[in-house]
């Protein structure tokens, strides 16, 4: 892989990028039972909003980082995210009246809470190694 490719792969636009796409893409699928009338602005929502959750989580994650001992910092950070992502998306597909909304934000919940977990794992492991 040349440099190009992997300053492309690093950007923080292109994995908010990808992140519409993907996750619009499945809530696009997830309501495409209702018709494209009524499954289009769920995906394009979920789209902005994944991307969002991409740019945000990491993040966060990291401002979290030394403020639980132990165990906690391995467990509150990725609960505290996943309980929040979850709530942002119920909320907003509420909102917006979205037809499948337990189908639509599985996926994308799932991925981000997967991300959370194994994201403040790597944090907490840094942490704890640092301690003397």
């Amino acid at each position: 892989m040349g440099p190009g490719f992997r300053t492309f792969a690093g950007s923080s636009a292109t994995h908010v990028g990808f992140a519409f796409l993907a996750m619009g893409g499945w809530a696009l699928y997830a309501n495409s039972g209702h018709g494209l009338a009524a499954a289009w602005f769920p995906a394009f929502s979920q789209g902005v909003l994944s991307g969002l959750i991409t740019l945000v989580l990491k993040r966060v994650l990291e401002a979290m980082r030394g403020k639980f001992p132990g165990v906690l910092a391995y467990v509150l950070p990725p609960a505290i995210t996943a309980g929040t992502v979850l709530v942002l998306l119920v909320a907003v597909h509420k909102l917006i009246g979205t037809p499948e909304i337990v189908r639509t934000i599985a996926v994308p919940w799932s991925v981000s809470t997967l991300y959370a977990v194994l994201y403040a794992a790597t944090l907490a492991r840094g942490q704890a190694k640092a301690v003397p």
